[in-house]
Order: C-alpha cells, then sequence, then structure tokens
C-alpha cells in the first residue's frame, strides 16, 4: 500500500570513491592534413605524367591503408581549415544574431519569439530565440553537476539539482565518456612530486583503515567523478551516441532526425572503359533526414532527404603535429605535402570524410531518378555459368553423394538394419567358456555387440540448402537504394552547378562541421563518365573542403559554439527557395488587346 511513497525514501547512493591501477590517458592528437591545390602545380605535374581515368586511380585501391595523398589530389581535394560560421555558411542572411538573442532580457525573449522564426520547408516555423536560450542553458551546466543528476547524486546543501531537460540524454553519454577521457572542463592538477607520493604512502600505511572511511565519510560537496579506462579503449557506439544526440538537440526543433541508413552506405564508381567496371566504398556514416510531415508517412518509417551526413571515426594514434617551416617572404606558399599532420593516419581520416560527403551527395543527386541496379541486363547477372550445367554439389553437400532424401538422425524415420559384426577370436577356447556358465563377457567384446547409436546429425542427403540455391540462382546484385527513402536534395540552391554537402565530423570527444563543395561534374565522372575532356586539366575543377575548429564536447563555451554553427547549418538547410521575381510578377502589368 506504500508502494507509490517509494520515491520519498532516499536510496543509497554509492559514491565515487578513487580507482586503482587505472591506465594512463590517450593523447588526443587531432589529425592535421590539409592538402591543398595549385593549379599551376597541378597543370605541371599533369603534363608530365601520363593521363588516367579517375575512377582508375579509385578503384586501384584494395587496402585501407593503400590511400595516399595523391589519392586527394586526384579528386581535387583543396582543404581550408579553421574556418568561421560566415565561412561555412554560404548564405549568411540564414545566420541567425546571436549575440542579440544572448543579450535579450525575459521580456524581450517573449516578445520577439515570433519575430525570429521563420518558415521552412516543412511548411511549418523554425525554432527561435526562446528555443535558443533554452540549449543555451542547458549546455552550460558544469559537467559534474550533471553528473550528478544522472547518477542520483545529493546535490550540496543549499544549492538545486540541475534541471537537464532536453540534454539529458547527452549529458547520460558525456558521463559514460568521462570514464575514459579526461575532463577537460576540469582544471589541470599538479602532478605529484616523488616526495609527496612517499609522503602519502607513508601516512596510509600508518593508518590502514583511513582508506576505508573516506568514502563512507565524503560529504556531497567533495564527491568527484574519475575516469576508469583509457581513451582507446572506450567501445566506438558511446562517440556515436553522443554526437547524435548533440546533433538532435538542434535538429528535432527543425523537424529532422538522426538515423542510420537501412541501407549500407556505399561510394560507387564506375570505370570509364568499354567493358565498365563499378566497385563501391563502404562507409560507417549516418545521416540527417527530414521526417514527413504527414502522420502515416512517419509511422510507416518514410525519411526524406538526407540533408546532411555524420561520420564518427574511432582512430586515436594521430602523432602530435609538428610546427609548421617558416615560409620565405614570396607569393609561392610550401607545398602542403610537406604541412605538419600529413602522416597516414590523418590522409586516412580525411578520406573516410570526404568519402562520407561524396556519398551523400550521389544519394541527394538521386532525386527524381529511378534505380538502375549494378549489373541489370549484364552477361553475368544473366547468363548460367559452366555453359548452362547445373553444376555440382558444393560445400557439404560433397560429403554426401546419395540422392535419397534421407535425414541423418531423424527420429521419425524407420529403424535401419545393423548387420552384427563378426565376432572378434577369443584368447580361450570355446571349451573353456562353454564349461563355465557363470561367466561374464568382457568389455571389449559387449562393446563390440551393440548397435552404433543415432547421431544428432541434421544433414539432408540429397536437397539443397538455402544459401546453396542463393549462390545457384543467377540475378543481379541486392537493391542499393532504399525503399522508405525519399531521395531529395533538401536546401540545394536551384540551378547550381554544385551541391553543398555538410558533415558533421566526430573524434575522440571533439566535434567539427564540414562543407563539401562537390560538383556534379565529379559526380558524372564517377559513374564512367570521361574526366579530361580538353586535356588541359580536371573538368570538374576542385573539391573544396571547408573544416571549422574542433569542438570540445566536455567544454560548456565550446559545446555553444558547436551549436550554434549546427543551429546555422540547419536554419540554412531547411530554408523556403524564393520565388523568381519574374513568377512572382507573372500575369502583372497591362493587358494588350488584340484585334479589339
Amino acid at each position: 500500500m506504500f508502494g507509490t511513497l517509494t520515491h520519498l525514501i532516499p536510496t543509497g547512493v554509492n559514491l565515487p570513491a578513487p580507482p586503482k591501477d587505472v591506465p594512463p590517458p590517450t593523447p588526443v592528437n587531432l589529425p592535421q592534413c590539409c592538402p591543398q591545390d595549385r593549379p599551376d602545380v597541378e597543370s605541371a605535374a599533369a603534363s608530365a605524367r601520363p593521363a588516367r581515368h579517375l575512377t582508375s586511380v579509385l578503384q586501384g585501391i584494395i587496402r585501407p591503408t593503400e590511400v595516399t595523398v595523391s589519392h586527394l589530389e586526384a579528386l581535387g581535394s583543396h582543404v581550408i581549415p579553421n574556418s568561421t560560421i560566415d565561412d561555412l555558411i554560404p548564405d549568411r542572411d540564414f545566420i541567425p544574431d546571436f549575440a542579440a538573442w544572448d543579450a535579450m532580457s525575459a521580456d524581450e525573449i517573449h516578445a520577439a519569439n515570433e519575430s525570429t522564426r521563420k518558415k521552412i520547408s516543412t511548411t511549418n516555423l523554425s525554432p527561435g530565440c526562446q528555443v535558443y536560450l533554452e540549449r543555451k542553458r542547458e549546455l552550460l551546466i558544469p559537467n559534474e553537476a550533471a553528473y550528478r543528476t544522472i547518477r542520483r547524486i545529493p546535490v550540496p546543501q543549499g544549492q538545486s539539482p540541475a534541471r537537464l531537460g532536453n540534454s539529458y540524454e547527452f549529458y547520460r553519454y558525456l558521463e559514460l565518456i568521462s570514464t575514459f577521457w579526461d575532463d577537460t572542463s576540469r582544471p589541470i592538477e599538479p602532478i605529484p612530486k616523488p616526495s609527496e607520493v612517499a609522503d602519502d604512502k607513508a601516512e596510509t600505511a600508518e593508518a590502514p583503515g583511513s582508506q576505508e572511511t573516506k568514502p563512507a565519510d565524503q560529504t556531497p560537496q567533495e564527491v568527484k567523478f574519475y575516469r576508469t579506462g583509457a581513451g582507446h579503449q572506450m567501445p566506438p557506439e558511446y562517440r556515436q551516441n553522443i554526437v547524435t544526440s548533440f546533433i538532435k538537440l538542434i535538429a528535432y526543433d527543425f523537424g529532422c532526425n538522426v538515423s542510420a541508413p537501412r541501407t549500407e552506405p556505399r561510394l560507387y564508381i564506375t570505370s570509364n572503359s568499354p567493358a565498365p567496371r563499378s566497385s563501391y566504398f563502404s562507409s560507417g556514416c549516418t545521416f540527417i533526414f527530414r521526417t514527413p510531415t504527414t502522420r502515416e508517412a512517419a509511422r510507416a518509417g518514410i525519411v526524406e532527404g538526407p540533408l546532411a551526413a555524420v561520420s564518427a571515426r574511432h582512430t586515436t594514434s594521430f602523432p602530435p603535429a609538428r610546427p609548421a617551416p617558416a615560409a620565405p617572404n614570396s607569393e609561392a606558399a610550401p607545398t602542403p605535402a610537406a604541412a605538419p599532420g600529413t602522416d597516414r593516419d590523418s590522409t586516412l581520416d580525411l578520406a573516410r570524410e570526404i568519402v562520407a560527403a561524396l556519398i551523400t551527395a550521389q544519394h541527394r543527386a538521386r532525386h527524381g531518378r529511378e534505380e538502375k541496379r549494378i549489373g541489370e541486363g549484364a552477361w553475368w547477372a544473366t547468363k548460367p555459368r559452366w555453359g548452362g550445367g547445373p553444376g555440382g554439389p558444393i560445400g557439404r553437400e560433397i560429403d554426401i553423394q546419395s540422392g535419397a532424401d534421407v535425414t541423418i538422425g531423424d527420429k521419425d524415420a524407420p529403424p535401419s538394419e545393423v548387420t552384427p559384426p563378426a565376432a572378434a577370436p577369443s584368447s580361450l577356447p570355446l571349451g573353456d567358456t562353454a564349461r563355465r556358465p557363470f561367466a561374464r563377457p568382457s568389455v571389449l567384446s559387449a562393446q563390440a555387440t551393440i548397435p552404433p547409436t543415432k547421431t544428432s546429425k541434421r544433414v539432408k542427403k540429397s536437397g539443397n540448402l538455402p544459401m546453396y540455391d542463393n549462390y545457384r540462382m543467377i540475378r543481379p546484385p541486392a537493391a542499393s537504394w532504399d525503399k522508405k527513402t525519399v531521395y531529395t536534395a533538401i536546401g540545394r540552391p536551384a540551378g547550381a552547378e554544385y551541391d553543398d554537402i555538410f558533415v558533421v565530423s566526430a573524434l575522440f570527444h571533439h566535434v567539427s562541421v564540414l562543407r563539401v563543395r562537390v560538383p556534379d561534374r565529379l559526380l558524372a565522372v564517377l559513374d564512367g563518365q570521361p574526366d579530361d575532356d580538353d586535356g588541359k586539366g580536371r573538368s570538374w575543377g576542385r573539391l573544396e573542403v571547408r573544416r571549422s575548429r574542433w569542438f570540445d564536447l566536455f567544454k560548456g563555451e565550446e559545446r555553444l559554439q558547436a551549436m550554434q554553427l549546427i543551429w546555422g547549418m540547419m536554419a540554412y538547410l531547411m530554408r523556403v527557395e524564393e520565388v523568381e521575381k519574374e513568377e512572382e510578377k507573372e500575369g502583372d502589368g497591362d493587358v494588350k488587346m488584340v484585334d479589339a
């Protein structure tokens, strides 16, 4: 009868104690690969080497470790690091005035909230200054106060518990990550000297029971949260979950969501040859989709987009950045290949980000098209092998050559006649055995007369297993388009010959936003069209990549800056395209009378 009063009884809380044998922290060294595209150097190098199609260069990659800067240069990659929000968002009119919103009072927020909301592509209104200030308050909560709420640890006397609101899921994953990475929002504790460590050990030896009583006597003001593992030991899904929950804080109010694709994201490449060869690069990225406005479509799992990609990688072996050499006072800058951080891991990490952007561009380019499955109409997907014969047995079928449809070990099968084996010759003569009527047979002779028992093996002697039937079936590969995804290029400028692809990148406990300008010509080249029509260079120009700085999710101010950047990205992608003035003025003006 008192079951409803359990929330009034304080539960026992196990306060965190300092762990023992903690592994050393994993160093945080961010990648520094920034290849630059210089037309003068590229044209001179192109004239000195034989022309190779872009797809032949990319299809020559067998293992991820074979990716080099030359592959990025073949794409024409031009990376611009440390870009601001004004550089990343193509149209600055869709970037809110966050400084003015921060300076508003409570009365001004309620009065100006409706005026700060704009119409978006879902026919609804975008979030305004009121939602922004709520997210700002939630993201600026101190980490330890949020951890207390997550772990249900009592707060210090005179303070109220932190109200996490919509950011509860984000802080839950942040608390999990803090067990593998040092919380950088805390002040750096000085490293104790060897003499101090020796004194502490001596005091501990004098009072052996003091160490056990500390956690019990610990007051709420003295609670600390400790790291128990190394960063490279963190499960990969922790990083993916915290980035997804962070993006959802902003994207959900814009009518969007982050979800994993139902089909594996693949960058398809078709060679430019008389007999085209298709291949692909797979990626573990997820996407930001727009939620349909109708309830029936939303319940059916229909999504629209994608708007952007989310790429969380789990590499932690980047070397520290070396100081860049001082460039001479000349117009020519040093070659980017000699820039700091252009190691194999950094190059591979940038390649994964570019692959995620190109996959998103291919998906957005499917708008208004029908899927053409790879191998449709090809000989290897229509004509049978081995001259049309059925072929022989495969795999486990080789062990059973009989054509009878009998299952070995079937309990319902009739018992088979077992011929007893021939008796082994005994060492004693028959006469001696007959004279001993009460003599027992030996163990070996008893085992020889017992028929073999039925085994539990369930293998059919004839008939094809499903996996072998699928192998023998001649058909094209499975469809790569998701039937529940409405592919559309949301936020693409009308009439543009390129598509701005945004990628939210994550490494360690940091996030960064990239804007990759993918030309339509590059997508056509990856689809098998010639890439060099006039012999003077790449027909698509270059692949421009603008990257923001890395934001630490442990620090509240950097979380706020990352939220502002993603807010501007969502406001730009979900904007409503203005109707051209010619169409708006259609029908206006005087009407000329003909043959009046």
